[in-house]
């Protein structure tokens, strides 16, 4: 049963991880040290700016049921993905971290 449950959390790993996350860095995403996890921080304008962007996010969290681990003061918001059932990046963040950056682009 463990050998099912691990296939198909692998499975959710890109096998182009590294060619993902490189493109990920050219939009200023970071890999975060000792952890398999990426990083960006955003600035805004206004605190009201962030929250908005803030609150985007969330809807979208919510209907991929990924969600992010942020951090906010004022017009600043940190933001790490990773996908705590297989221990790292996957497919969801990254389509996670495009989305956060169209979004960002938006604002």
């Amino acid at each position: 049963m463990l050998g099912v449950y691990y296939n198909k959390i692998q499975r959710n790993i890109p096998a182009d991880r590294d060619q993902l996350v490189m493109e990920l860095r050219a939009t200023g995403w970071m890999e975060v040290e000792d952890r398999d996890a990426i990083f960006k921080e955003l600035h805004f304008k206004t605190f009201n700016q962030a929250f908005g962007f803030m609150s985007r996010v969330a809807l979208q969290a919510e209907k991929m049921n990924h969600h992010p681990e942020w951090f906010n003061v004022y017009n600043k918001v940190q933001i790490t993905l990773t996908t705590h059932d297989c221990g790292g990046i996957s497919k969801r963040d990254v389509k996670m971290a495009k989305f956060i950056d169209k979004i960002a682009l938006s604002m």
